[in-house]
């Protein structure tokens, strides 16, 4: 199988640079800055083991891609640039199967409108990308978790195999015929990345605080609507020692995803999708979200007007969301 990672960022890097270094055949899809450096210097993915360079080809877009029988397009931008992705792959790339590695619980449904083979990717890949050509992958042994199955639900032969391609990467990736039920536990957990982004590491009150409401909101209202997701000692449980974050030599440290847009000044955020997916559920649901709408709100100005990632006092942010 060939791999077409549409946006070779953090996520995608990381995962398209893992299948690169097994032997696996792999295509990136990166523009600007960011797609000059891995075209002239290669893809350079630091982890705690090592520092590698890999030379896969480069592509700017869907120009001068002929699809293959055997191809799979990963998509790995941000849920808000998946639109704009899916517009410019569907004409080109026929009825290849889709795989969504991306946060959120919405562009999986955008993909079945274009695609008739979509497979949701829940992604647990702590990784980071702040330069042109450079992806952080801190994560040891295994450098990340990818639950992986067919959309809207299911397990089928494409979908194993390309686990088995991953796991021989150095991921876990196990395949589920409930895939959306994981992707819905790590909507959880991603609704602390705003709050992150905002006012800086989740390390004590009263930061802690502000998570837990959120996090008390979302379960709400999954609940309310009859979503299921997995529990936390279920995802433990089979992380175990498998990854744990490691020192990559030469890297800072770093806040996730929702952090990393504003310190780039990506000028776009994913709070709309992760957040905002809550308000939505609690609109739709009878379920109080003030929490979840303060954040996403704040993140969403911050994207706008391009303030500094972490500048807002976390006393502050706590006062705002009322949790005081």
């Amino acid at each position: 199988m060939r791999y077409v990672i549409v946006g070779a960022g953090a996520v995608g890097g990381a995962i398209g640079g893992r299948l690169a270094e097994s032997g696996r055949e792999v295509a990136l899809v990166a523009r600007g800055a960011h797609g000059a450096a891995l075209r002239e210097h290669g893809l350079r993915l630091d982890t705690p083991d090592a520092s590698l360079t890999l030379r896969p080809p480069v592509l700017e877009g869907p120009d001068g891609y002929r699809p293959r029988a055997d191809d799979v397009l990963v998509l790995a931008v941000k849920t808000q640039d998946t639109v704009a992705a899916l517009d410019a792959w569907a004409p080109v790339a026929g009825d290849v199967p889709v795989v969504c590695a991306q946060n959120g619980v919405a562009n999986e449904d955008l993909a079945l409108r274009r695609f008739p083979r979509v497979y949701g990717m829940c992604v647990w890949l702590p990784s980071q990308y702040l330069s042109p050509g450079r992806i952080t992958a801190p994560c040891a042994p295994l450098t990340g978790m990818l639950h992986l199955g067919a959309h809207p639900g299911g397990v089928d032969d494409t979908a194993r195999r390309i686990s088995a391609d991953l796991e021989a990467s150095r991921f876990l990736s196990p395949v589920v015929p409930d895939v959306m039920r994981w992707k819905y536990a790590k909507l959880l957990l991603n609704l602390a990345n705003a709050a992150e982004a905002v006012s800086g590491p989740i390390e004590g009150q009263p930061l802690t605080d502000v998570v837990a409401a959120a996090r008390a909101e979302g379960v709400a209202a999954l609940n309310a609507a009859g979503i299921a997701f997995a529990g936390e000692d279920e995802q433990e449980q089979l992380r175990g020692d498998r990854m744990r974050v490691r020192p990559v030599a030469g890297a800072e440290r770093v806040g996730g995803s929702s952090w990393q847009s504003l310190r780039r000044g990506a000028g776009s955020i994913e709070a709309d999708y992760l957040n905002g997916e809550i308000v939505l559920l609690g609109r739709r649901f009878g379920v109080p979200t003030p929490v979840n709408e303060t954040l996403r709100r704040l993140a969403a100005e911050f994207a706008r007007t391009g303030r500094p990632a972490g500048s807002l006092p976390a006393a502050e942010l706590a006062a705002l969301t009322g949790v005081v």
